[in-house]
Order: structure tokens, then C-alpha cells, then sequence
């Protein structure tokens, strides 16, 4: 990354320091309480699906990582057609950047009008090859088509409360449930680490909803 760059990054994150995280593959962990987890943080969950889906599950992903963004292109996209918008599940999604760009993308999308949340995630998933390289500039272009302003934009990634919402998030999934790679999916009160097939995924939610 340019050293302007990051050195604007590195304005969002300030203090913060961002911990290295693996995506490879884990065994499955071991089911966890649901009680807790189902209890939403302080700046509130983002999802998708209503609230009486008798599935819900729940992802922490990175913005910038390449195993989060084949997830979401091969296999979310399918569970939205097929599950999400026909109200059996109810999809949330939780941040958990493993780098200065994923925490920078995360900051664009919290600053945004809660209804371009997902949208926004959208384009940081099909464009990730684009903007990562370049995040300050990929980053602005993205929030300047989605309508913010290059002042606003600036400002948002000097925005300390919202990094210190977002890194709230991943410091708990890391602390009280382990998470040390990404994806990491939850759902009915069991976790699955790494990137899972449209069918294995299929597999899971299926027996959920008979």
C-alpha cells in the first residue's frame, strides 16, 4: 500500500492496533451460548430477513478479505435468493477487519445511511481486487457513489467512536467465542470457520427448518 495511503488509514484507527487473522480453514468449534451471542452490540446489528425467520445466522467477516468475499459472492448471494427473501432466515452481519483497509471499509459503511449498509458491503466484496490496493482512494470512490461527500468521507475515517464500535465487535467474538479466522458463520449455536459451499451450507439450514 502507498505510504499515503496508509497513512491516512491509519488515521481511523488511531491507537488501535489490528491483530494479524488467519482464514484458513478450522475444525468445527464447539457450540457456544447462543444467549449471548444473539445480543447485539452497542452500535446495533446490521441484517437482512425478518425477525421471525426460524433460522438466523450470523457472520463475522472482514470488507478486505478474499475468503469473506468468495463467501458472499458464491454462497450468501444464494441463500439470499433461496432463504433470506423468503423469510426463513434472517442474515446478520458483523464486522471483523483483519487489516487498516477492513476497518476503513467497515467506518465508510457505518457512517452511511443504515439502508446502504448492505449495498455498500456489496461493493466492497465484488470490488475487493479494485480497492483494496489503493483503499483510500477505492474507498472514497465507492462512498462517493453512494452519495457521501468527499469532506464527509474524510471525516468518517477520523471518527473515533466508530472505530471504537467496530473494534468493540471484534474484540468480543475474538474474546468470548474464540474466533480466530474468517469467514466465521454461526448458526443455531454452532460455529463453522472458513469458506463453506452453497450446499454445505444448504446442508445445515435445511433440517433447521422442518
Amino acid at each position: 500500500m502507498k505510504t499515503t495511503t496508509r497513512r491516512n488509514l491509519l488515521q481511523a484507527s488511531a491507537v488501535l492496533a489490528l491483530g494479524a487473522t488467519s482464514p484458513a480453514f478450522a475444525e468445527d468449534k464447539p457450540k457456544i451460548d447462543l444467549s449471548d451471542l444473539a445480543t447485539p452490540p452497542e452500535e446495533g446489528d446490521m441484517s437482512v430477513g425478518p425477525d421471525t425467520a426460524k433460522v438466523t445466522i450470523i457472520e463475522y467477516g472482514s470488507a478486505s478479505c478474499p475468503h469473506c468475499a468468495a463467501f458472499y459472492k458464491d454462497v450468501y448471494t444464494k441463500l439470499k435468493t433461496d432463504y433470506i427473501d423468503k423469510g426463513t432466515v434472517k442474515f446478520i452481519f458483523r464486522e471483523y477487519p483483519h487489516n487498516d483497509q477492513g476497518l476503513a471499509a467497515f467506518m465508510v459503511a457505518r457512517c452511511a445511511p443504515k439502508e446502504k449498509y448492505f449495498p455498500l458491503l456489496d461493493a466492497f466484496f465484488t470490488t475487493q481486487e479494485k480497492w483494496v490496493p489503493d483503499a483510500f482512494n477505492g474507498l472514497k470512490s465507492i462512498a462517493q457513489q453512494a452519495g457521501m461527500s468527499s469532506a464527509d468521507f474524510e471525516a468518517c475515517l477520523k471518527n473515533e467512536k466508530i472505530v471504537k464500535g467496530i473494534m468493540a465487535v471484534r474484540d468480543k467474538a475474538s474474546k468470548n467465542y474464540g474466533i480466530s479466522g474468517i469467514p466465521t458463520i454461526f448458526v443455531a449455536g454452532k460455529s463453522y470457520e472458513g469458506e463453506r459451499t452453497y450446499d454445505a451450507m444448504k446442508a445445515i439450514i435445511d433440517p433447521l427448518l422442518k
